[in-house]
């Protein structure tokens, strides 16, 4: 709308200076014609009545007069056409010299003197509008010698737009509008569903298919990302189901072993084959929380991010001095699903009591984003060692303690948990002592 404003605005603009243009050279050629009469004029008559003549033909903005010497003094002023016009238009032989000077001038015109009563009226009821015309000079030599001078003025014509040229931009923009509205309809409304059913699967959503419509590219687009959907979530539970059917089959073995271990005779091998098979027990348990927290079986619901963190902390049964806990005064709507939610927050917590002795909770929320931060006091993490412990089965404590060190997926599900709702999870070190680990999640 705003090109096709500009446009007409130019076409306007050009169209008025055109018609200045025609006005002005209208006027000029008309000014020109009358002088042409007037020396042919008093060529013919006799002398006694070049006077009336004079006299007659004057008017406001039209002044003749006999001189002995051309007012117009140069003899090239580049209107050597319209000097020659008007040499023919007078048709004597041999055709009499024309000068001719055109200029811009703002200075009103003195009434004529001998000018009658009701034109000097006229023109003094003029003189107050400024009139910032265009002044033309004529001289014509005559067969006696004299020259024939001719001082007119044309106004400059104001620009004017007709209410014709405003109908047809409207009437133009109006069709133009609605032809480009249901145009870019057809493209936005599909690309507004897609980038929605984008947004909800990245939120860890159920994958849902979305009716193709638009143009053909649209419709290409739309059938591409239905099969991109299908093609990640069959992947997903492939995996899913390959990690818990291969930690289910594990258990059997594993609860043999421990049954054997106990008929060891010799009490520290006993209790180290019983140490070893715990250990490998709990991996598998952390393996299938792991597949759990992947997992899209849970429906997606909308909750408030403070009370679900506030009942968590309430059923693990902390002490306040152990797990410190501020939440937002405003609600904290996020999308997710709680279970695996949980389980994720759930870790970070439990690690920050393990490793600093206390947990120090916040949430609250920041524009479009909800936050949930745990603090602790222990010793930290190394620098070069922030990201990889994200890692499955990375532990940084070196003691191998199912106590101490865990089995180092706790980080691994929480991550996983976080980003497939669509956010991000982070730690770093606090000055001073202690590690923050802070989650980032888009609200609802």
């Amino acid at each position: 709308m705003l090109t096709l404003a500009l446009a007409q605005a130019l076409v306007a603009w050009l169209f008025a200076d055109e018609r200045e243009m025609a006005l002005r050279t209208a006027l000029g050629q008309e000014a020109a014609s009358r002088a042409a009469n007037v020396a042919r004029l008093i060529a013919e008559a006799p002398k006694d009545l070049h006077a009336s003549i004079l006299r007659a033909a004057n008017s406001p903005l039209v002044r003749f007069s006999l001189a002995t010497a051309p007012a117009v003094d140069h003899t090239n002023h580049g209107t050597e056409l319209m000097s020659g016009q008007i040499a023919a238009q007078i048709g004597t032989s041999p055709l009499p010299e024309v000068r001719l000077e055109l200029h811009q001038t703002d200075d009103q015109p003195a009434p004529m003197p001998g000018m009658p009563v009701q034109m000097e009226r006229m023109h003094r009821a003029m003189q107050p509008v400024p009139i910032s015309s265009v002044e033309m000079k004529i001289s014509i030599a005559m067969a006696d010698g004299d020259w024939l001078n001719v001082d007119t003025r044309f106004h400059r014509p104001p620009y004017q737009i007709a209410w014709t040229a405003v109908a047809t931009f409207g009437v133009s923009a109006i069709l133009i509008g609605a032809t480009v509205w249901i145009a870019v309809g057809q493209l936005t409304g599909p690309l507004r569903a897609l980038a929605l059913a984008a947004e909800d699967f990245g939120r860890g959503a159920e994958a849902r298919s979305i009716s193709p419509s638009g143009p053909k590219e649209m419709r290409s687009l739309t059938l591409a990302f239905n099969r991109m959907q299908e093609r990640i979530r069959r992947f997903v539970d492939d995996r899913t189901r390959l990690l818990a059917a291969l930690s289910h089959d594990l258990r059997s073995p594993l609860t043999a072993l421990r049954v054997r271990a106990e008929m060891i005779e010799e009490d520290e091998t006993r209790e180290r084959v019983i140490a070893t098979a715990e250990e490998m027990q709990d991996m598998v348990e952390s393996t299938l929380a792991f597949a759990r927290g992947v997992s899209n079986s849970e429906p997606v619901e909308t909750v408030d991010l403070s009370e679900m963190v506030v009942a968590l902390v309430a059923d693990m049964g902390a002490s306040d001095d152990v797990v410190k806990l501020q939440t937002a005064s405003d609600p904290v709507p996020v999308r997710l699903r709680q279970t695996s939610m949980r389980r994720a927050l759930r870790n970070l917590i439990e690690n920050a009591v393990r490793y600093g002795d206390q947990a120090d909770i916040n949430v609250w929320r920041d524009g479009e984003t909800a936050w949930f931060g745990v603090r602790d006091r222990g010793p930290g993490i190394p620098p070069d060692q922030l990201e990889h412990v994200f890692d499955p089965f990375v532990r940084l404590e070196t003691s191998r303690s199912r106590d101490t060190g865990g089995t180092g997926l706790g980080l691994s599900i929480a991550r996983t948990i976080v980003q497939s709702h669509g956010g991000n999870i982070a730690l770093r070190n606090r000055q001073g002592g202690g590690l923050t680990a802070t989650v980032a999640l888009p609200l609802a």
